[in-house]
């Protein structure tokens, strides 16, 4: 993944517990780079995040591509902490941070969409802060 051309994001973050993380920045590879890598299935239309501890979240693939994701191993120059999501998290910064998973491992393509972890328990299938879309029904 290092091979890949890196960039670097820079903006604001949002939690679901409704905190803010103002002008941050991370560095990665973005997720349209890794999906033309790995070559895309045209009939995907939604991503499954997997982390090393079984964690998944779901996300429709119009969010993930389109500059709008990145896999990232560092924040302001510096590696990701394990307490971060290091050594590698998803970064989707348009979303609420639930749906930047931690430890991620796989990003498996679906034709299909299936709730992950939280979204199973409650929480928002697509999570859009300014929409305020925490909870199911929101």
């Amino acid at each position: 993944m290092h091979a890949l051309p890196q960039s670097t994001w820079s903006g604001d973050i949002h939690c679901v517990t409704t905190w803010s993380k103002l002008e941050t920045s991370f560095e990665g590879v973005s997720v349209d780079l890794l999906l033309d890598a790995a070559g895309v299935q045209p009939e995907a239309a939604y991503v499954l995040a997997t982390s090393t501890t079984g964690y998944t979240t779901n996300l429709p693939l119009d969010d993930v591509t389109g500059g709008k994701a990145w896999v990232v191993w560092s924040n302001e120059g510096r590696p990701l902490s394990p307490d971060h999501g290091g050594p590698v998290r998803l970064l989707v910064p348009h979303l609420y941070f639930w749906k930047s998973a931690k430890w991620v491992t796989r990003l498996t393509l679906l034709e299909h969409d299936r709730q992950g972890f939280w979204e199973r328990n409650g929480y928002h299938d697509r999570g859009d802060p300014w929409s305020e879309q925490r909870y199911q029904g929101d």
